[in-house]
């Protein structure tokens, strides 16, 4: 058994089922900022109540997402005993830096986010949410910042005494901004914002669908549709753009292979859909003449390398990273149309609302958006094989070399079962809580209150002033 292949695909399971998590909370946790300052300013009580229904789910969320990703942490030592050894000094900071600055903030204050809904006070419970949101946002930060150095690694030296070689930081700044860095960085929070307010989208129409919770289910769609139409353009326009840069400009070798080019040539064509023969060289399907030179350098004659050109270097999975490129892009420009259709439907006497084809297109958005999101961390990831750390560490020499095939095969089918249980709880509780809806405010503040240990009821409580 292959250890290194077994170690690679347990690992792609664990973060691709983790990364469905993070950019849902992210994406939720603006749309819940946005909920609460709409109340502060208008004092009506649905917003509230909607706050309090979407907090749950924002729990639910970020329970999952922790647990997944701790698992990562402990893969690191497990599987890939030589990558920590090698990056200890450069990938093993920014993480600790993540947990230090920004997880804390983001789980030290996510009680009071919780719990603290009926007694904080609007003012002091916005301060919380924001807290909150701003702690996985700054938390987002420093992973994007570690797997950038992987995609385009700076300022850093290999040391080769004492032994083991490894690489070791020299400039602080060039490590944290990497090329790659601060494209990525965007492109992850807007697609995060997307989905989460493809989110609550989803659900406002699914309420519709059913003709409950009518006037909550309308604030939360003039409240998401905004954005989602905002977001879904500068996915393509401008984050999704300076990505592409980057790796234009970084990483020639993961273009070509995105793009299934393989003869270095001017006026190079970009391929709406198509399919890649590795062994025979040759890609296949609808492609658009000098998109691609456009594309990547804004001139229609300018040459592009092929990946013949990079020969002996190693490439990628040519057709595995074409294929989920393309699923990325093609969803995401799907969206723009989704979007300014629904907003013109809305603008149009209302008649979003009663139109039921585009509220199920509504329903089924964010299950797109979270599609696309992987599809693009597939691209990014797939895309920089066979290198770990982008020519520098090949992911063949990064494992554990004490690790034994049948271990790895015996955990790869413990996670798969694991998780699929956890998966199919996840969608129980959030479809639970979904069909629930928003429980009436006054039944909520009791709840909260009542439902608490008797300590923490008696720090809530307010004390009666003396005399």
């Amino acid at each position: 058994m292959d250890v290194d292949l077994l170690s690679r695909a347990q690992f792609a399971l664990t973060a691709s089922f983790h990364f469905i998590y993070p950019p849902l909370s992210m994406g939720l946790g603006l749309m819940l900022v946005v909920i609460g300052l709409i109340y502060l300013r208008t004092k009506d009580p649905k917003w509230r109540r909607l706050s309090f229904f979407w907090v749950k789910v924002y729990a639910l969320i970020f329970a999952v997402g922790v647990a997944t990703g701790v698992v990562q942490e402990f893969e690191f030592g497990t599987n890939w005993a030589e990558y920590s050894r090698f990056v200890g000094n450069v990938f093993g900071s920014l993480l600790a830096a993540e947990g230090v600055f920004a997880f804390f903030l983001e789980g030290g204050f996510l009680g009071l986010m919780i719990f603290g809904g009926n007694r904080l006070g609007p003012r002091m419970w916005l301060l919380a949410t924001f807290l909150v949101v701003f702690g996985a946002h700054f938390s987002a930060l420093w992973i994007v910042m570690a797997n950038s150095w992987m995609q385009s690694p700076a300022g850093y030296e290999i040391a080769t005494d004492p032994l083991p070689v490894r690489a070791v930081m020299t400039d602080f700044w060039q490590t944290v901004f990497t090329p790659t860095f601060i494209p990525r960085l965007l492109h992850v929070w807007v697609a995060s914002w997307t989905v989460g307010s493809a989110l609550l989208l989803s659900v406002g129409a699914w309420y519709l669908l059913r003709k409950r919770h009518v006037d909550l289910a309308k604030s939360m769609m003039v409240v998401a549709l905004p954005f989602f139409v905002v977001f879904a353009v500068l996915n393509v326009t401008l984050s999704g753009s300076e990505q592409a840069r980057a790796v234009v400009e970084n990483q020639p070798i993961k273009l070509a292979a995105m793009e299934g080019l393989w003869e270095t040539q001017s006026c190079a064509p970009a391929y709406v859909v198509g399919w890649v023969d590795q062994a025979a060289e040759t890609t296949q399907g609808i492609a658009i003449p000098c998109l691609l030179s456009i594309l990547a350098y804004w001139d229609p004659n300018a040459t592009v390398e092929g990946l013949q050109s990079f020969a002996p270097e190693p490439i990628p999975p040519v057709n595995l990273v074409f294929q989920a490129y393309h699923a990325m892009v093609g969803m995401g420009f799907l969206f723009i149309p989704i979007a300014v259709l629904a907003a013109a439907l809305f603008f149009w006497k209302r008649r979003l609302y009663e139109t039921r084809w585009m509220l199920w297109i509504l329903v089924v958005t964010v299950f797109l958006a979270t599609a696309a999101i992987t599809a693009g961390w597939w691209t990014a990831e797939i895309g920089r094989q066979p290198w770990i750390v982008y020519n520098v560490l090949e992911t063949a020499k990064a494992g554990s070399p004490v690790l034994a095939g049948t271990d790895v095969l015996l955990s790869l089918v413990m996670f798969i079962v694991l998780y699929a249980i956890l998966f199919v709880l996840f969608l129980y509780l959030l479809n639970a809580k979904i069909q629930a809806g928003p429980e009436p405010l006054e039944a909520v503040e009791t709840q909260r209150v009542s439902s608490l240990p008797d300590t923490f009821r008696d720090i809530f409580r307010r004390q009666p002033r003396a005399g």
